[in-house]
């Protein structure tokens, strides 16, 4: 991946006692919960992707970045991103972060930059790449999917 991207790698330090961050048991039990995979947006934007007709793959470990959503038929891969994680509105939000601020502004800045090297990549492999924010699919899912769909059946005419 470094190859076709030039930028300089973001080190994010271990998150342990030993480097100097600290946590409550509450806040432990609270990040625990959060959820990596079939999250409920992306729950809802795949019950009305195969509810249109599409089939795709979950969390395909074959390509670059493991996206949320593939179609491998239309070679369009789709991220549902969490606004946290993967820094949306960053440039603001990221000076409101009080605890342990060493961490998580290189850990969410290192997010980011991971996310531009995934899209290069699959670009590259000629994969077209949609990323939503979690809270556009909760708010906008028809926009969304509209969205997705009409790429999809452009590509469908194309055949």
């Amino acid at each position: 991946m470094s190859k076709i991207y030039d930028e300089e790698r973001i080190i994010v330090p271990r998150f342990n006692e030993a480097s100097g961050f600290y946590t409550t048991p509450e806040r432990s039990k609270m990040m625990a919960k959060i959820r990596g995979k079939n999250t409920k947006p992306e729950l809802q934007f795949r019950k009305a992707l195969w509810a249109a007709g599409f089939r795709y793959r979950v969390d395909y470990k074959k390509l670059i970045g493991k996206p949320d959503i593939v179609l491998k038929k239309y070679k369009t891969v789709i991220f549902i991103d969490g606004e946290f994680w993967h820094g949306y509105n960053w440039e603001e939000r990221k000076y409101k972060i009080k605890t342990n601020r060493e961490f998580w502004i290189p850990k969410i800045e290192r997010n980011l930059q991971r996310d531009r090297e995934v899209n290069i990549a699959l670009e590259t492999m000629g994969y077209t790449v949609f990323r939503f924010w979690e809270k556009e699919i909760k708010k906008e899912l028809d926009g969304c999917l509209g969205r997705v769909i009409s790429h999809l059946k452009s590509i469908d005419r194309g055949y």
